[in-house]
């Protein structure tokens, strides 16, 4: 009986910390406008770097990806709950690409499969981990999701391109994904949570405990 009442209780608990709340809707949806307004001030940006590298080494151009892949990132490390990271993601690139860009609806599709991405390793350490590596695979993992769908997607996807590009995007990708989503993206929730702005989620309380 005992055992059965602490597996209950267990059950609840877990339960209740993935149970979305009003705020944690609220939040995920300003930080999504937020970031895919950062999107699409990168979209020049970003998209002239992209285009340099590129020139320098065709493929080398992925390490301006990053920095599209923060909304998965920062959404999971903020809001800490399944689909957080997914939906905060997604809706900065709805933001991008009803604002405007050169990509249009593929932004949202690939929105999609980097919110995936990251969801899927906040979800391998079952939504309890959120330090630095966590940070950093998660960006990596939004970083594969965005090299996969670049694969195959368009009227002129990657497949179509030699191996020496794709290895070269996807390792230009992957080192930019880990830096500029994942270090840059674990830093901006910090630097966030030391103003007191995430005092109702746990990575506020955690940044209270530290201080």
């Amino acid at each position: 009986m005992h055992v059965s009442v602490s597996s209950s209780a267990s059950v609840a608990a877990t339960a209740g910390r993935f149970r979305w709340r009003v705020v944690d809707i609220v939040v995920a949806a300003v930080i999504g406008v937020a970031i895919g307004l950062v999107f699409w001030g990168w979209n020049t940006i970003g998209y002239a770097w992209f285009t340099v590298m590129d020139g320098v080494t065709p493929g080398l151009g992925g390490i301006a990806v990053g920095i599209w892949l923060l909304g998965g990132v920062v959404g999971g490390l903020v809001i800490r709950k399944p689909g957080a990271a997914l939906l905060v993601e997604t809706v900065a690139a709805i933001v991008s690409m009803l604002i405007g860009n050169v990509w249009g609806v593929s932004t949202l599709f690939e929105g999609l499969v980097e919110g995936l991405g990251a969801e899927l390793v906040f979800a391998l350490f079952l939504y309890r981990n959120f330090r630095l590596p966590v940070a950093v695979l998660a960006g990596i993992g939004a970083g594969l999701g965005a090299w996969v769908f670049e694969l195959f997607y368009g009227s002129s996807p990657n497949i179509l391109k030699s191996i020496e590009f794709n290895l070269i995007y996807l390792a230009s990708i992957v080192v930019s994904a880990a830096l500029l989503a994942g270090v840059l993206g674990w830093v901006l929730v910090r630097a966030l949570a030391s103003t007191g702005a995430l005092n109702r989620f746990a990575a506020g309380r955690e940044a209270r405990r530290e201080i």
